[in-house]
C-alpha cells in the first residue's frame, strides 16, 4: 500500500471554533462547506478535519458522536516555552502550563471551544537520559 496523504476527522459542535484553535498551530482551511473543514499544516504530514456533529452525511450514524470528551491532539514544537507563551497571550483556554516530566517530556495543552486539547510536546531530552 502506497499511503499518499493521512488526515484526523473529528465530529464536533462547531467546527469552525476548532477551525479558529488551530491556527494559532499555523493550520490552514485547505476546504470547507456546510459543517465540514479540512485543515493544512506545512509541516504536520497530517491534516484535520471536523465535522459538524449530526451531519446526515456521516456514516455509519452510530458512530457520530462528538469528540470533545478526551480527545487529545499532539504536537512536537520547538521552543516550547515561547510557544506557549503566544498562543496563551491570544486569550485560549490554558489546560496545563509548561511541564517536564522526568522522563524528558516537556509539555503544555490548550482547550479549544469544542473541548478538544491541544497538546504541545518538546524533548528536552531523549527518553532515558537525564
Amino acid at each position: 500500500m502506497h499511503i499518499t496523504a493521512s488526515a484526523i476527522s473529528l465530529n464536533v459542535p462547531d467546527p469552525a471554533a476548532s477551525a479558529r484553535f488551530a491556527s494559532h498551530l499555523g493550520f490552514t482551511e485547505a476546504m470547507s462547506a456546510d459543517g465540514f473543514v479540512s485543515l493544512a499544516h506545512p509541516s504536520a504530514g497530517v491534516n484535520v478535519i471536523f465535522l459538524q456533529t449530526g451531519l446526515a452525511t456521516f456514516k455509519p450514524a452510530r458512530i457520530a458522536g462528538s469528540a470533545g470528551d478526551g480527545t487529545l491532539l499532539a504536537f512536537e514544537v520547538e521552543q516550547i516555552d515561547a510557544e506557549f507563551a503566544r498562543i496563551a497571550a491570544t486569550g485560549a483556554e490554558v489546560v496545563t502550563e509548561p511541564e517536564t516530566e522526568p522522563w524528558g517530556e516537556r509539555y503544555c495543552q490548550f482547550a479549544d471551544e469544542n473541548g478538544i486539547v491541544w497538546q504541545l510536546v518538546q524533548w528536552m531530552h531523549a527518553p532515558g537520559e537525564a
